[in-house]
């Protein structure tokens, strides 16, 4: 997925340490840490090539994007643990969870 403006990054910090996580910069990407687990953040503006590793990831857009980029993972099916957040100018967001396989 393609990465985008300081902005977005910059609100996908915001978040994570306003959620207790030690958040630092990792390329283009940012590594958020706290306690024993690690998550990989990816700013996105809109959805690309999916990463093909990754235990724990989280990919952070606009509001807008969020249902397309949650939908492009769905449809790529990672094998890792993943979440969309989406978020706009004030702030505010919202978590969009990787749909959960049917129990057998």
């Amino acid at each position: 997925m393609a990465t985008v403006t300081t902005s977005l990054a910059e609100k996908a910090e915001t978040i994570f340490t306003d959620l207790g996580y030690v958040v630092e910069s990792d390329g283009t990407e940012l590594r958020a840490q706290r306690k024993w687990r690690v998550v990989q953040v990816t700013p996105v503006d809109r959805p690309a090539e999916t990463p093909q590793s990754g235990s724990l990831r989280c990919f952070v857009t606009w509001h807008e994007r969020a249902d397309e980029v949650h939908e492009h993972l769905t449809s790529t099916d990672p094998s890792y643990e993943w979440a969309v957040i989406g978020t706009d100018e004030n702030g505010e967001y919202e978590v969009y969870h990787a749909p959960q396989p049917l129990p057998a």
